[in-house]
């Protein structure tokens, strides 16, 4: 089978596999915990991942703000072509409030959807001129890590999946028509689905299960499932054991990044000779202390970080995922909150 790889005309590839001139599209993963792989994705999937899209929040054309060489820039790009919708494309740059603005305003009459990764998302909330932008768009699209905790403009959906679902899947919690998801006995999250990539380019299909018949992707992320919906924990290899006691980064994250100035936060957890692993939380922003040290002292005993590392930037991956590796090595003690 021939996929066309995505980089580096992403466009072009996505094209060759709607019209057959390809089996699907191969899409480099972000490598945010290890060193990418390239997922194939077959040219069903991505029909049936526009189609459910399309079922979700109807037909609209489509403003691409995130990478096409990535599953989620790739499929914004396959909606808008299998709905014969208007793509438009944020001018290259660093993004800004200002430049979303301004491409929000070109776009050409008609409903629009758009998708963002949080730190898009931040920016925008942070600007006046950034929420009278989002409120252009009938949906927007969030995936990549959690949403910010924030007052949201009520379009703006949180996604979640991977290039090996044909990116978002599973929409407020709730899975996309024809995608089942389930909690697997070690608790990870399971997806079955007609949106399911064939397998990996190196042959490692591991991932992969067929149990009864039903095909599943056995992710890295531990969930829960409650009256249907999904909460995602996070990764399972993120988790933070710190004297005995296991911490997920990801509640931690959420409640530092609530606090007025922090622009993100990335949770690891360091070697310690004593307790295993120490908390440690690397923040980017202008953070008042005392917020901060309140916020802090409102989480549970063990998940409270023991340090505060400072940086101009939380590194992310090519994707726009935290950089977990990256994150760790920053952090060095630097402050102590006892």
């Amino acid at each position: 089978m021939i996929f066309a790889h995505l980089s580096p005309d992403p466009l072009a590839a996505v094209d060759a596999a709607l019209a057959g001139a390809a089996d699907g599209i191969a899409v480099r993963t972000s490598g945010s915990t290890g060193a990418p792989r390239v997922v194939q994705v077959p040219a069903a999937a991505m029909r049936a991942s526009a189609a459910a899209t399309a079922a979700r929040l109807g037909e609209a054309g489509w403003l691409l703000a995130i990478p096409a060489d990535r599953i989620g820039g790739a499929m914004v790009v396959a909606r808008a072509r299998l709905a014969d919708a208007p793509l438009s494309t944020l001018p290259p740059g660093r993004f800004t409030a200002d430049a979303f603005a301004a491409a929000a305003l070109s776009l050409p009459d008609g409903p629009h959807h758009v998708s963002l990764v949080p730190t898009q998302l931040r920016r925008l909330l942070a600007e006046p001129a950034g929420r009278e932008a989002l409120a252009r768009f009938e949906a927007v699209l969030v995936g990549g890590a959690a949403l910010p905790d924030a007052d949201l403009p009520p379009g703006v959906v949180s996604t979640y999946g991977m290039s090996e679902t044909s990116g978002g899947c599973v929409y407020d919690g709730r899975p996309l028509d024809g995608v089942e998801v389930a909690i697997g006995p070690d608790g990870r999250i399971r997806i079955a689905g007609p949106t399911l990539a064939a397998g990996y380019a190196d042959g490692d299909d591991a991932a992969f299960e067929t149990v009864e018949g039903r095909r599943w992707f056995v992710t890295s992320d531990l969930g829960e499932l409650r009256d249907g919906a999904l909460t995602v924990l996070g990764r399972a290899d993120h988790v933070i054991n710190t004297g005995g006691v296991k911490v997920h980064p990801l509640p931690v994250e959420r409640a530092l990044e609530a606090v007025p100035g922090v622009e993100a936060c990335a949770v690891v957890g360091v070697p310690d000779a004593q307790w295993g692993e120490r908390v440690v939380a690397v923040l980017a922003g202008a953070v008042d202390d005392a917020a901060l040290a309140s916020a802090i002292s409102a989480l549970p005993g063990p998940s409270r970080p023991r340090r505060i590392v400072r940086v101009g930037e939380v590194p992310r991956t090519a994707g726009g995922k935290i950089d977990r590796a990256a994150a760790r090595s920053l952090a060095a003690p630097q402050e102590e909150i006892r």
